[in-house]
Formats: structure tokens, C-alpha cells, sequence
């Protein structure tokens, strides 16, 4: 679908240079001198290269959709990860570049959505939260106040999380799979 190039909003998704990028940040800007145009910060999807352009309403841009599927994490073997949709029980093969650094957090059955486009994976979207268990971390020091600093902990899939002071080893806590961090206590 065709749209002018001032209207590409931040998480569109755009054919431009034979590549698919999506757009990062987008600001509105008018000189004094010339016409207007958007200046978009584009992020290409498949090797992560990032580029600024200028973009005048007369021009025409083609925006994308990917489709976005529902699999199940299956295994993963030699840096090759394993996924089943749901609906069709087909297997496809992930490697673990196009993951980056949330394949840590996959787990046996986990659901995540796959984006695509024309049959080709571009990338892959965790939940956003999960639970994990705390396998080290720092005792308690008495006197710590609950707003003192943050301690490093080690959790059972090998991240390391910074955790309050009263997390213990054997909690088990909420961590955001996007940055890696803690969120509270699981209930």
C-alpha cells in the first residue's frame, strides 16, 4: 500500500532501498528556506543497519505488513531454534541471530509470535514478562534499606538480573524479557 511520506509513523514498516526498514523515530521539520519534510530514523529488519531520511509529502512510500503467527517454542540445537505453529503443527527453524539476546528467556512451550513477510521470518516477539527462579544471589545485610541499591542475581536460564535487597535465592521473580529486568515478586 502506497502512503505519502509524511505520514510514516514510528513502527510502520517500509520498502525503501530494496530492503524492509522500519521506522524508528520520525520529526516533522520545516526550514525557513524550501518546503517541509520528515526526517525518519529507519532500522533495517533484517540486518539491523540503521539510516536517516528525508521524506517530502509528494513522495510516495510502499508500507508493509507482516503477517504475525503464533508458534510455540519446541528446542533449540546448534544455535538453530525450533518453533511450531499452532494452528498447522508445521515446524520452522530460527536462527538465533534473529532472535539477539531474548532467546535466553525462551522456554520449553513458551508462545511467542513470529513476524513474517512473503514466508520469510523477520523476527521474533517474546511475552513480555516471565517467571524465573533466583539460583544465586547476595544474603540479606541487615540495615539495608528496601530503597538502597539493586544486587546482581543469577537466575536458572543464566541471565543476571539486579534485584531489590529482600530477594532471596529460591524466589521466584517476574523479569521483562525486553530489558532484562526485574518487576516484582511472582504471586
Amino acid at each position: 500500500m502506497k502512503i505519502d511520506g509524511n505520514n510514516i509513523r514510528p513502527g510502520n514498516v517500509i520498502e525503501h532501498q530494496d530492503g524492509l526498514w522500519v521506522a524508528v523515530k520520525t520529526q516533522h521539520t520545516q526550514p525557513g528556506k524550501g518546503g517541509a519534510y520528515l526526517q525518519v530514523e529507519l532500522k533495517n529488519l533484517r540486518d539491523g543497519r540503521k539510516l536517516n531520511e528525508r521524506f517530502r509529502a509528494s513522495e510516495k512510500v510502499e508500507q508493509v505488513r507482516l503477517e504475525q503467527t503464533e508458534y510455540s517454542y519446541l528446542f533449540e540445537n546448534a544455535g538453530m531454534y525450533t518453533f511450531m505453529n499452532q494452528e498447522t503443527y508445521e515446524q520452522i527453524e530460527i536462527s538465533g541471530d534473529l532472535i539477539g539476546d531474548q532467546a535466553v528467556f525462551l522456554q520449553d512451550g513458551m508462545e511467542v509470535t513470529i513476524e513474517s513477510y512473503e514466508e520469510s521470518p523477520l523476527g521474533v516477539k517474546l511475552p513480555q514478562n516471565v517467571i524465573l527462579e533466583v539460583v544465586e544471589t547476595e544474603p540479606v545485610v541487615k540495615g539495608q534499606t528496601a530503597a538502597s541499591s539493586n544486587k546482581p542475581a543469577m537466575m536458572e536460564n543464566g541471565s543476571r538480573v539486579m534485584v531489590p535487597p529482600f530477594v532471596n535465592t529460591g524466589d521466584k521473580i517476574v523479569v521483562n524479557t525486553e530489558e532484562c529486568t526485574y518487576v516484582e515478586r511472582a504471586k
